[in-house]
């Protein structure tokens, strides 16, 4: 029996009979993997629930779109404590991260498009009432938890001075409360509130729906309780086992001066209250509009206003005192030679600057007044006056002259 060794030798395209050879592919992509949650939110992993929504919300503030415009970095940044709070927060899921990390069985927890953000209004995050977002995020595996009240809207119109002022103001609305006769349980008696039988307490139903080749799960309320997740057999005779009933509340507020017309306060708290009773009550949006003046209009902080005056006046200047809104006297004064339609602008008597000191300015624009019906006397004055007052040009040359002094 012959034995045949076989060599094999490799020459700069690394090609060898009886070997294949696969060329890295130049779409590679390197792995990035992610930051542990608890680092991104700069916890440890023994943080009370607390802890863990002190630090989303300061961090969240920090890379906050509304004090980061254009920013990409602080925009991942604010998305990454997002997915990492939305895990860290809800007791299911920290669980599974704490024993699995991000290697989890069955993959992302938020599907295939993995974690999408979420949007958040930055006032919520000095108030509170963001948690209910988060809460949705995987809310179809339990009960609802702290969802907020519904929020309100009330148009509120103010006189024109008040805008300018500023004020306290005083309304009474009627709003969703909580019923006093069951402290919002709904039910005369405690021990008549069982745990509903179609849904087992959790408010919302699961069911598989076939969607072409794929199957999708549907969460939806439950019928049966209305997403309560309980049953009252002996419901409270005043709100008919909602716990919630309408009610008067007398409501006292500040308007700020220099508040512009259609600006929304939020008033937290002020809201419905939560159908749950662990969840916070929703905001009331108080939208303020103001009166016109008679005279006077408004360009945000700056006030325009048109000001007859006669002739003599343009030609001889002046010093025209009229009203203003701040209780002081504004004095106009026109210059010699000035012309119909030409503006006098009156520095720092305009409406009060909401987020920097100082005001707005005051434009007045000058027009020529009517005269009115002439004496004959009169007419003959100004029939004298006209040679002496006219500068000798011809009507093609004040054209000319003017639209020169125009395009200056």
């Amino acid at each position: 029996m012959v034995s045949i060794t076989v060599i094999c030798v490799v020459v700069q395209h690394d090609i060898c009979v009886g070997l294949k050879h696969t060329p890295p592919s130049p779409h590679t992509v390197p792995v990035v993997s992610k930051r542990d949650y608890y680092e991104v939110l700069g916890v440890d992993r023994t943080a009370s629930e607390n802890d863990i929504k002190s630090a989303f919300r300061s961090l969240a503030r920090k890379y906050h779109p509304d004090k980061n415009p254009n920013d990409k970095s602080a925009e991942a940044k604010f998305k990454e404590v997002q997915e990492a709070y939305a895990i860290l927060s809800d007791s299911d899921e920290k669980a599974k991260y704490d024993r699995f990390g991000h290697n989890r069985p069955g993959g992302s927890p938020f599907g295939p498009g993995g974690f999408q953000g979420v949007d958040i209004n930055i006032d919520d995050l000095f108030g509170g009432g963001f948690e209910s977002i988060f809460s949705s995020i995987f809310g179809g595996r339990g009960s609802r938890r702290n969802e907020r009240g519904s929020d309100l809207l009330y148009r509120h119109r103010i006189p024109f001075n008040e805008a300018f002022e500023g004020s306290e103001a005083e309304i009474i609305i009627e709003v969703m409360s909580t019923c006093e006769s069951c402290d919002g349980i709904g039910s005369k008696d405690p021990d008549a509130i069982i745990s509903c039988g179609t849904c087992e307490g959790h408010g919302r139903l699961r069911r598989m729906q076939r969607v072409g080749p794929f199957t999708q799960q549907v969460v939806s309320d439950c019928p049966a309780c209305g997403g309560n997740g309980k049953t009252i057999t002996n419901p409270c005779e005043d709100c008919g086992g909602e716990g919630r009933l309408n009610k008067e509340k007398k409501v006292r507020f500040s308007i700020p001066p220099g508040i512009e017309s259609g600006t929304r306060l939020r008033m937290s708290g002020y809201g419905e209250a939560s159908k749950d009773l662990r969840g916070p009550s929703g905001h009331l949006y108080i939208e303020i509009s103001h009166d016109e003046h008679p005279w006077f209009e408004r360009d945000g902080q700056d006030l325009l206003m048109a000001l007859p005056v006669n002739y003599v006046d343009l030609v001889l200047g002046a010093e025209i005192e009229i009203p203003h809104v701040d209780g002081k006297p504004l004095i106009v004064k026109i210059p010699k030679g000035s012309m119909p339609g030409e503006t006098v602008s009156i520095r720092g008597r305009g409406f009060p600057r909401n987020k920097r000191s100082g005001r707005g300015d005051v434009t007045v624009v000058l027009r020529l007044k009517p005269t009115g019906k002439l004496s004959r006397s009169a007419k003959k004055t100004l029939e004298g006056l006209k040679l002496e007052l006219d500068d000798g040009l011809s009507a093609e040359d004040s054209a000319l002259k003017e639209a020169e002094r125009r395009r200056k």
